[in-house]
């Protein structure tokens, strides 16, 4: 998907709202263990209730791959049924030797066919570039993540004084164009998105950590918003698991819902 296609949705849906499967079968409402694949079923009946809601779904590949081969026919009856103006993103955080990345790379953006996949930097530059080949396919860097050990070396400060997550951020935008490249910002670090936009103004931001982590929508908006909106919003276990009885993707819809409803409130109150 491209940037362009990816803004439009946005502004059609008045959404950036992003939702994070994270699908976890100790967690799953009981009675969907009588389907052959109550992973998927619970998936589909998400997203049939939400899709109208957000702009992006985000698979987190680790509850999928605990689940062995049985995870991946999951997995890809999953993508199959996400409709083709969604945004895909694989939450998979790979980043290895060039040749390693190259296959990871055709994993999950030709096989797969995902739209994005968050990518570790910590191996430099060679580790990312073999992700950033394909037209309409994105990496998604780390930068600031929402969870607390964030602050054990994405804080540190270099000889320069800058943060380790500046570095990468402004090292990475010479990897790749705005077209190509995002960065996740946590929603838990909402004093430094107005940093974060000053060095990375244009660039869209994947920012986890509304809902269940305690992140602020208001808070994200206030900093992060840019011309493009610039923003997709993810909220994964406040929305999936809303409820855990037969209800439980009415109550996802009215979790998504009203988030929507906030950012649709944000978007018309800043661009008209």
């Amino acid at each position: 998907m491209t940037r362009s296609e990816l803004v439009a949705n946005i502004f059609d849906k008045g959404s950036f709202l992003c939702i994070g499967l994270d699908t976890d079968p100790n967690r799953i409402p009981r009675h969907l263990l009588k389907y052959e694949d109550p992973v998927f079923e619970f998936n589909r009946q998400i997203i049939e209730a939400t899709h109208d809601l957000c702009v992006a779904y985000k698979p987190n590949l680790a509850f999928y791959e605990a689940n062995g081969a049985e995870g991946w026919i999951s997995l890809e009856r999953t993508l199959d049924i996400i409709p083709e103006n969604i945004f895909t993103i694989a939450d998979a955080k790979r980043g290895d030797i060039g040749n390693t990345s190259a296959r990871y790379a055709e994993a999950f953006f030709q096989r797969l066919n995902f739209d994005a996949l968050t990518v570790a930097p910590y191996m430099g530059e060679d580790s990312v570039t073999p992700f950033l080949g394909l037209e309409g396919k994105w990496v998604i860097l780390l930068a600031l993540t929402s969870n607390k050990g964030s602050a054990d070396f994405q804080m540190l400060r270099l000889s320069d004084g800058r943060p380790v997550y500046e570095a990468v951020m402004t090292s990475a935008q010479q990897w790749a164009s705005t077209d190509q490249l995002m960065f996740v910002v946590g929603a838990t670090h909402p004093e430094k998105l107005e940093d974060i936009r000053r060095i990375a103004p244009e660039h869209f931001l994947l920012v986890p950590g509304v809902g269940a982590q305690g992140g602020s929508l208001e808070a994200v908006c206030k900093y992060g918003l840019n011309k493009d909106v610039g923003l997709l919003v993810n909220s994964s276990r406040g929305i999936i698991y809303a409820s855990d009885g037969e209800d439980f993707a009415q109550r996802a819809r009215e979790k998504a819902l009203e988030l929507r409803n906030q950012m649709r409130e944000i978007l018309d109150r800043t661009f008209g």
